[in-house]
């Protein structure tokens, strides 16, 4: 007889909350890295850069040094 197979729990799904819009911005603003700005969110790196991408907000750019 087979054992049936154990179901992972996933997370409850968050919403985009106001706070949550503009802290992203704010962070996006200061130059913060993707990971970064997802850690202080408490959400997933894909996530938030779904969430900018729809806001039409650049993540994780910042200017690159040249090698001399």
């Amino acid at each position: 007889m087979k054992r049936p197979i154990a179901k992972k729990k996933r997370k409850p799904r968050l919403l985009w909350t106001k706070a949550d819009i503009s802290m992203l911005k704010a962070l996006v603003r200061e130059t913060e890295k993707t990971t970064v700005v997802a850690r202080k969110l408490k959400r997933t790196v894909r996530a938030t850069q779904q969430k900018a991408s729809m806001l039409g907000v650049r993540l994780g750019t910042s200017p690159r040094k040249r090698k001399a």
